[in-house]
C-alpha cells in the first residue's frame, strides 16, 4: 500500500515568500556612489582669504554683506538655513520638509533635491549670490552643493565649520568585576 504525503507548511513556503517580499522593496542605496562635483563657473579654484576679502565685490555686493547659507549634514538628514549678514533668519529647508521620510532623508539624492528646492526658493526671494558654511560629514555634503549649483545659486565661498574633537572623548567604562 503506497501513500503520498501532502504538506503545506510555512517552512516550505518561507523562501519563496521572502523572495517576493524582497522583490517589492526598493534598493538600499538610491544615490550614485562616488559622484564628483564639478566646480564650473569659478574663476579661481583656490582663492585664499586676504585682508581685503571682506571688501571685495560679488555681483555689486560686498563680501561681508552677502547672505550666509548654513548647511548641516548628518547621517540621518541635511538641514539648510539662509541667514542675512546681520544674522536674521530668512528661510530653512530640510530633507524631511521636501517629503523624504525615515532613512531616505539621509541619502545624497534627498540632499540634492533639498539643495535644488532651496536654490529655487532663494532665487524667488531675490538672492542669487551666497556664502556657504558646511557642518558635518553626512552623505549629502557634496550632493547638496551640487543641487544649489544646479538651481542657479552663485556660491562665492565654502567654509567648513565641522567641529573637530581634539580630546579622545569620554572615559571607557570600568572593567567588569565578577
Amino acid at each position: 500500500m503506497a501513500t503520498s504525503g501532502v504538506h503545506s507548511s510555512c517552512v516550505r513556503l518561507k523562501e519563496g515568500d521572502r523572495r517576493s517580499l524582497l522583490k517589492g522593496l526598493p534598493k538600499t542605496d538610491e544615490g550614485s556612489h562616488g559622484e564628483r562635483l564639478q566646480f564650473g563657473g569659478f574663476e579661481r579654484i583656490v582663492d585664499f582669504p586676504t585682508p581685503d576679502t571682506p571688501n571685495t565685490l560679488h555681483d555689486d555686493i560686498p563680501f561681508k554683506e552677502l547672505p550666509i547659507l548654513h548647511m548641516k549634514t548628518t547621517k540621518n538628514n541635511t538641514v539648510m538655513a539662509l541667514v542675512t549678514s546681520g544674522g536674521e533668519l530668512v528661510l530653512t529647508r530640510s530633507c524631511g520638509m521636501e517629503g523624504f521620510k525615515n532613512c531616505r532623508k539621509g541619502t545624497n539624492v534627498a540632499a540634492q533635491a533639498t539643495g535644488l528646492a532651496m536654490a529655487n526658493r532663494i532665487t524667488k526671494l531675490g538672492y542669487k549670490t551666497v556664502r556657504l558654511t558646511v557642518k558635518g560629514l553626512g552623505p549629502g555634503r557634496m550632493s547638496s552643493v551640487k543641487g544649489l549649483q544646479l538651481g542657479g545659486i552663485h556660491i562665492v565661498s565654502i567654509t567648513d565649520t565641522t567641529p573637530i574633537c581634539e580630546v579622545p572623548g569620554q572615559r571607557p567604562p570600568a572593567a567588569r568585576s565578577v
